[in-house]
């Protein structure tokens, strides 16, 4: 089961990463009634989701619409004037509907007030408020902080070799809580800008991490020791350093809500959290489960390591590639 689940990982993370990788609107007013406008939304090679801003009341574009490519999204920047109040009007994203990705939208008005939103295929536009509750912002994040992790392959395949060391369960709550520490400061550190780490080259140290964490499963099925096998937490604690710097970096993607910065930096993490022993407690109970009606088998065990292995070394292959594509 875990071969397969690890199979699967490996086939989404190919087939889905751009597609579920969010848009992002920012409007922040500049001076009453203008505002600058910044729309950012995925790519795939050289082509890009259909989206584009839309806002029932009256607009009047100031400047033209400025397009940059940014790698895997396509920024888009303008200055409007509202001939209405925004507040009141209702702002959606076109083409939404039309893809497998949600939106976060950003207001910041000349008063101090901020309003965020999540909009989704379903439920592609909403109605702007002069203000926004914390609780709103605290839980638009932790959506987005669940859903990161759930779509977040890489994190949960390391996850799920870590869980194949460590099966006593007091050990395991302690190698969980050792990655959550060890992931939340880099998280903290990196969005608040105190350390910086560039993207490609964490992504591609989370992969072999985990072909490492493989490894280690192999060697403990065959008998051997090492401190990864004793001590499982260090081994957490320190990749789990690691893995904050990619979490902070789908984070940073997202943009900060900037009078709420520290809430919404919490309640992502907290989502983060929530997905991630969401995802332990099903593999548990699916592993409980199958024990009562077979005994799982020891090379059951080796082939799952190889799986994450191979999957993971795949990963990081492809990474690599993207870094120095003229090798």
């Amino acid at each position: 089961m875990l071969t397969a689940l690890c199979m699967m990982m490996g086939w989404l993370d190919g087939a889905f990463a751009h597609e579920v990788r969010p848009a992002y609107l920012d409007v922040r007013e500049e001076m009453p009634g203008v505002f600058s406008v910044l729309l950012k939304t995925p790519m795939q090679g050289d082509a890009r989701l259909a989206l584009s801003a839309a806002f029932s009341g009256r607009i009047e574009n100031l400047t033209p619409v400025v397009s940059r490519p940014t790698g895997d999204a396509m920024v888009q920047t303008w200055r409007m004037r509202t001939l209405e109040p925004l507040a009141g009007q209702s702002v959606a994203i076109d083409g939404l509907q039309n893809t497998m990705t949600d939106a976060l939208v950003r207001l910041a008005f000349a008063d101090g007030n901020s309003w965020t939103a999540r909009l989704t295929p379903s439920n592609p536009s909403a109605t702007i408020p002069a203000s926004q509750s914390a609780w709103a912002v605290f839980a638009t994040y932790v959506r987005h902080g669940i859903e990161h992790i759930a779509f977040g392959f890489d994190h949960l395949l390391f996850v799920t070799a870590l869980m194949l060391i460590v099966r006593d369960w007091r050990k395991l709550v302690k190698a969980v809580t050792a990655f959550t520490a060890a992931h939340s400061i880099t998280l903290t550190s990196a969005t608040l800008g105190w350390v910086t780490l560039p993207s490609a080259p964490v992504e591609t140290m989370i992969a072999i991490s985990i072909v490492m964490v493989a490894a280690e499963v192999v060697r403990m099925e065959r008998g051997q020791l090492s401190l990864a096998i004793t001590s499982p937490w260090i081994m957490a604690f320190a990749f789990g350093l690691l893995h904050g710097f990619g979490f902070a970096g789908a984070l940073v993607e997202l943009g900060l809500p900037q009078t709420d910065i520290p809430l919404a930096l919490l309640a992502f993490n907290v989502g983060v959290e929530l997905g991630q022993l969401a995802f332990i407690a099903v593999i548990l109970t699916a592993v409980h489960s199958l024990r009562r009606i077979v005994m799982i088998p020891r090379r059951a065990i080796i082939g799952s390591a190889y799986a994450i292995g191979i999957v993971a070394a795949f990963w990081s292959v492809q990474r690599l590639d993207a870094m120095f594509p003229q090798f």
